[in-house]
C-alpha cells in the first residue's frame, strides 16, 4: 500500500475502548513512552480487528497543528 501521508509512527496498541459507535484508540510509540490517541469508528476497529499488544502505525494528516508553551 502506497500512501501520500508522510507522518507515519509505529507503535504497539497500548489500550482500546470499543464503545457503541465509537472505539478509542491508544498507540504506545516505538522508543519511549509516547502515546497517540484516535478516535476511530466501532466498525473500523471491528474490521481491522483491533487488539491490545498488536504492532500499528499511526498516519496523521492535519492541516492544522498547535503548539502551546507556558
Amino acid at each position: 500500500m502506497q500512501l501520500s501521508t508522510r507522518n507515519q509512527l509505529t507503535g504497539t496498541i497500548a489500550d482500546l475502548d470499543v464503545g457503541s459507535v465509537m472505539a478509542i484508540v491508544k498507540v504506545k510509540l516505538d522508543g519511549g513512552d509516547q502515546i497517540v490517541t484516535s478516535s476511530v469508528t466501532r466498525d473500523a476497529a471491528l474490521d481491522l480487528n483491533l487488539k491490545v499488544g498488536q504492532p500499528a502505525t499511526v498516519f496523521i494528516k492535519s492541516t492544522e497543528v498547535t503548539v502551546g508553551v507556558d
